[in-house]
């Protein structure tokens, strides 16, 4: 049988419904009362990531626009609280191994690791170097595995050998006209993210493969591009990658890894299951239900798109479902700020919640470590090379230059230390009202 694109999308629309309605009678009938996430676990010492840790991004394009969306160094920063982590992210479009010059007159990278007591590097390389084509497969892996021997012995935070990540490149995404060799350039970004990975596991490096990740996400027809022509991801592709990456870097912490915040009410008996947050004083109102909810962990960031994501990507949504509520329209809040409105049909399916005000801080401190990064870039990289090598070298603002870099960094130092107090665990009110029958 042949369906029509809009007849099939309804169809696996229909089918996930149901899975949802499935999946919720199954959580009522085993469910407690309270039954929520418990945010710490145990890290094993192999994590990839620990907490407290100080990292520092290094790599191409991929790696310099994480700082720019900010997605994977919020999530990293919220992930532990108590003891967050310091993030500096040294990547510079177009680096590879071998070929990574710098302007004069800025701090040179072994001396920023050193500053910033550097305890493990996220490197991303691959991208660049893919365009040697298969010829080039074997000189990129002696640079990976050079690359690694020259760190050892490396303690950039003056007590322990310094810790790798190696980031495989992204596959790349067919955009018809735009990728014209796609099939090509998706081998040959195979076959370098193959080559990393076997460096990787020869030195007993964690190796985070992108590669597969991006392919299998950019196969799915539903849900927007990922990149903007083929291999730079634009900003919904990193909030997409970002959550993998963060998953693969935290992967050795089972709490860091469970789902989005999952709500789960059955309005008839006020009974309730959560993960993320954690629920308390659920009662019946005239209209409605109300409880309190606490956090547990962060929010989920919401995706930069208005577009229908992909179904592989719905998981990665916070949500809650609430079963057995009299027909009308119902609005939730949270602490008096209208969050969502839906139906109780809608509500029973499960709702996405993405606009409460713990996401709206989520979202401003988002765009604070933004602009703290931008003052670190400041201070690392040449915005203007006229004033370094040019004509204004030796004029007042080219003079000035040096203590500016100085500068930039203790503005970033500040930033970082503001971010760590920025990061907190609330109880709300959250209340769901019927406004129209």
């Amino acid at each position: 049988m042949h369906l029509a694109p809009k007849a099939l999308l309804t169809m696996i629309r229909k089918t996930h419904s149901i899975i949802v309605l499935l999946f919720c009678a199954v959580a009522f009938s085993t469910a407690s009362a309270q039954s929520p996430l418990q945010p710490e676990s145990p890290i094993r010492p192999d994590s990839p990531i620990r907490p407290g840790d100080r990292i520092a991004i290094v790599g191409n394009t991929f790696a310099d626009q994480l700082r720019i969306h900010g997605f994977l160094e919020t999530m990293l920063l919220q992930r532990w609280p108590d003891n967050p982590v310091s993030i500096r992210n040294l990547g510079w479009g177009g680096d590879m191994l071998n070929a990574r010059d710098r302007p004069t007159n800025f701090p040179a990278e072994e001396e920023t690791l050193s500053a910033h007591r550097t305890d493990v590097i996220i490197a991303c390389f691959g991208m660049g170097e893919s365009f040697a084509g298969e010829d080039g497969v074997q000189s990129f892996q002696a640079a990976v595995d050079a690359w690694i021997k020259s760190l050892e012995g490396k303690t950039y935070n003056a007590k322990s050998q310094v810790r790798l990540v190696l980031v495989s490149p992204i596959a790349n995404e067919p955009l018809g006209k735009l990728t014209p060799r796609h099939e090509q350039r998706d081998r040959e970004l195979s076959a370098y993210s193959q080559a990393m990975s076997e460096v990787a596991i020869a030195a007993q490096v964690p190796f985070v493969d992108l590669y597969q990740t991006s392919r299998y996400l950019m196969d799915e027809p539903i849900g927007p591009n990922f990149t903007t022509n083929g291999i730079h991801l634009n900003s919904y592709g990193y909030w997409a990658m970002s959550h993998y990456l963060f998953r693969d870097l935290v992967r050795d912490d089972p709490a860091a890894v469970q789902p989005p915040w999952q709500i789960l009410i059955d309005a008839a008996d006020l009974t309730t299951q959560a993960r993320g947050v954690d629920i308390s004083d659920a009662a019946r109102t005239e209209a409605g239900i109300k409880f309190r909810a606490t956090e547990l962990i962060a929010p989920t960031l919401p995706p930069p798109t208005s577009d229908d994501l992909p179904p592989q990507l719905h998981h990665l949504r916070d949500s809650m479902t609430i079963a057995n509520l009299p027909p009308g329209i119902y609005e939730l809040t949270v602490d008096d700020v209208s969050v969502v409105t839906a139906s109780h049909d809608d509500w029973a399916r499960g709702v996405t919640i993405d606009a409460s005000p713990a996401h709206q801080e989520a979202e401003a401190f988002r765009r604070a470590v933004n602009d703290k990064n931008l003052q670190f870039t400041y201070s690392w990289k040449a915005l203007n090379q006229v004033h370094i090598v040019g004509e204004r070298k030796k004029s007042p603002s080219g003079r000035a230059l040096p203590d500016e870099v100085i500068e930039f960094n203790q503005l970033a130092n500040e930033r970082d230390a503001i971010l760590r107090n920025r990061i907190k665990r609330t109880t709300r009110n959250w209340r769901v009202t019927r406004i129209h029958l």
